[in-house]
């Protein structure tokens, strides 16, 4: 049964960090999806929940909507965040970054070229360590996304979710969070661009639906959502051009969006690439909710601070 706004799940001592998605229980990720439409409807009363609480934000690769809306949350919660940007443990060892953090902010966000980063941020901190992106994950991204189709559809439970492109961690957070939630969760990529097997299976062994194909067309059957993202992501540059050949047939346009049904909405990450993995017919369209998705991130991360930090 999914935790209530009046039964906070505990934030163990062994799971204070989110190093990925699966250190979220599944009540505790319930709890979450609550607790960001309470934030979100009723804003004034979480004004001073983290008042004289403060934040490191460690950013390896550029950012629009991680860092703002993590800045925006922490002082709109009534905390304040410092932010360093460039690689972490090239000047001195991250150990020891880490180890200066801890004694000066409450809590890390570090958004990272390699999971490795992160497991070792967490490895050597005493206060909570957020992965904000790797390689692996991306599972704030993913609390917004599924708090967003909560927000449209309403009932979680029995929903199709197509994901179209490259199995990449945004993909692989989205399936964790989908299988937990008794979603239905399809990726469809090209042969040898699938999602990592051993994600797929953690997913399935939650007991969720999770269908890896190949073909587009069969993923957005009967979908509520169909989600894409960039096909060559940042640090794939010198794979960019040789993606762009292979992805083409999985580009989200208007005769994909037709081959589901009437109702089905159409989700990116963003930035997103018009003409490459999505039209801008698409993106444009009625039935586009990546803005809401942007949007949701400042929602759901002041909900995962509020949990994390309060």
């Amino acid at each position: 049964m999914a935790a209530t706004l009046s039964s906070t799940p505990v934030w163990k001592a062994q799971t204070r960090d989110l190093k990925s998605d699966l250190d979220l229980t599944r009540d505790e990720l319930s709890y979450i999806l609550e607790l960001t439409e309470k934030v979100k409807s009723t804003p004034a009363r979480y004004a001073k929940s983290l008042d004289r609480r403060y934040l490191t934000l460690l950013f390896e690769k550029p950012s629009l909507r991680t860092r703002l809306t993590f800045e925006l949350a922490i002082k709109q919660l009534g905390g304040d965040s410092v932010t360093v940007i460039g690689p972490i443990g090239d000047r001195e060892p991250l150990k020891d970054v880490a180890r200066n953090l801890d004694r000066w902010t409450n809590g890390i966000v570090a958004r990272v070229f390699e999971q490795q980063t992160i497991d070792d941020l967490a490895s050597w901190s005493r206060v909570p360590v957020i992965n904000a992106l790797s390689d692996l994950y991306h599972p704030c991204q993913a609390l917004a996304d599924i708090f967003t189709l909560r927000e449209r559809f309403t009932n979680l439970k029995g929903l199709k979710l197509a994901f179209i492109g490259d199995g990449n961690n945004v993909a692989h957070s989205l399936m964790l969070c989908c299988a937990r939630l008794e979603m239905e969760f399809r990726v469809a990529c090209p042969r040898g661009y699938e999602p990592n097997p051993r994600i797929v299976e953690q997913a399935r062994a939650f007991g969720g639906t999770v269908v890896v194909t190949s073909d587009p067309r069969e993923a957005v059957f009967s979908a509520d959502a169909v989600y894409t993202d960039v096909w060559a992501s940042m640090g794939q540059e010198s794979e960019a051009e040789e993606r762009l050949r292979i992805f083409e047939p999985f580009q989200v346009n208007e005769s994909l969006m037709a081959a589901g049904p009437s109702h089905m909405v159409f989700m990116h990450c963003l930035p997103a690439k018009r003409g490459q993995e999505v039209t801008d017919e698409v993106t444009e369209c009625p039935n586009s909710i990546m803005f809401d998705q942007a949007e949701n991130r400042l929602h759901a991360q002041k909900a995962l601070l509020l949990m994390m930090l309060d």
